[in-house]
């Protein structure tokens, strides 16, 4: 076995996307004639060293193509899974890479690092503990083609207990309401993208549950299929009650960046109209109150502390804008990337089959002399 490289990368001081601490591909994979594949499979993993052979046999089972390619991620595993992967890149090395995380970094950074170096057109992601099933792999890739860039599984069944299911429901229809993209199951982590998709997106933190959300404010096409679900063969979840509470706090940030991303001072100010309204009332019960009494001092002196609150958030909202400006200009983010290959063909087919029309109408109508119009 062979290490490729062994770099170490500190994510608390860290501007760039997480990095792996370790990869690995099989010294035989230099030696194997690699094309680049059609599809990759990103696969985070901890503690699931029992599950990931049979993953991978099933995948091979089901693509439907010999050129490949899966991206094993160890999140910090405690037990055998890194030398799992090692030994099935050993066996495998012209499909099966390896990446490392010598502590637990999250789903989010696994997921960005396996985006990172996956090559393929379409670019899968799912759970590596068997509870997704690769006989659906077919029926995402026929859904692209219907030209979608994001399809997203939904557990329509799931056969997880009761105290997961129910939070992860009441979620799901508060994110698609702040996030405006209508999906029932957001956090599903069978998803098929476009490689365009899964590399114009960029994870961290808990933000792996807001994938479709992100592709949904950049444009993309984003739509579900029903999938099936399996009890979970191996090991124990990895997820506790906290994931909501990271969740919900992650949701609250997507509302904001939907309608704030690019006007955060229109979010400043109406705080500050707030403010503003909340010191004209106490400026109000100050007057009544009596301006030389306790009770109109306290209260004038409230309004006053409201009222600089209110400029205080005006300020921030204009030094938002000035780093909004500086650091994302619009000439580097165009609203519109690219338009649907087949669907500008169809157009286009469209467009010229009516100019067909119009130039057989034209040719076949009766032609007048110049004589004849002059009566007209």
């Amino acid at each position: 076995m062979n290490a490729v490289s062994n770099t170490k990368t500190n994510p608390l001081f860290s501007n760039t996307a997480p990095k792996a601490d370790e990869t690995y591909r099989s010294s035989a994979a230099s030696m194997t004639s690699i094309q680049t594949p059609e599809i990759s499979f990103v696969i985070p993993a901890m503690n699931e060293e029992d599950s990931l052979q049979e993953l991978t046999l099933q995948i091979a089972a089901h693509v439907g193509t010999t050129n490949y390619e899966i991206i094993l991620i160890d999140d910090g595993s405690t037990d055998d899974t890194w030398a799992v992967i090692q030994a099935l890149a050993d066996l495998n090395p012209s499909r099966i890479r390896g990446l490392r995380f010598r502590s637990n970094r999250g789903k989010a950074a696994g997921l960005q690092t396996g985006f990172d170096i996956a090559e393929g057109e379409l670019i899968f992601t799912m759970d590596a503990d068997l509870q997704d099933d690769p006989k659906e792999i077919p029926r995402f890739i026929a859904k692209i083609r219907e030209g979608y860039d994001l399809v997203s599984g939904w557990k329509a069944v799931r056969h997880d207990p009761w105290h997961k299911v129910l939070p992860s429901r009441v979620f799901n229809q508060m994110l698609s309401h702040f996030s405006q993209v209508k999906l029932h199951d957001h956090n599903c982590g069978f998803k098929c993208y476009r490689r365009e998709v899964a590399k114009s997106i960029k994870l961290f933190g808990e933000l792996h549950r807001m994938v479709p959300s992100l592709a949904g404010m950049q444009g993309f096409k984003v739509t579900e299929i029903v999938v099936q679900h399996h009890a979970r063969k191996f090991g124990v979840s990895k997820y506790g009650v906290e994931r909501f509470i990271r969740g919900f706090s992650d949701m609250l940030t997507m509302g904001f960046l939907r309608v704030y991303r690019e006007r955060p001072s229109h979010f400043a100010n109406f705080c500050a109209v707030g403010y503003g309204v909340v010191a004209m009332c106490l400026i109000a019960g100050a007057a009544v109150a009596g301006i030389q009494t306790f009770a109109g001092v306290v209260t004038l002196l409230m309004a006053i502390a409201f009222l600089g609150m209110g400029g205080a958030c005006m300020i921030a909202g204009l030094f938002a804008e000035l780093v909004i400006r500086q650091h994302s200009p619009v000439e580097a983010q165009p609203v519109v990337v690219d338009t649907d290959a087949r669907r500008l063909a169809a157009i286009k087919a469209e467009f010229i089959a009516a100019d067909n029309e119009l130039t057989a109408v034209t040719a076949s109508a009766p032609r007048h002399s110049k004589r004849e119009l002059s009566h007209v």
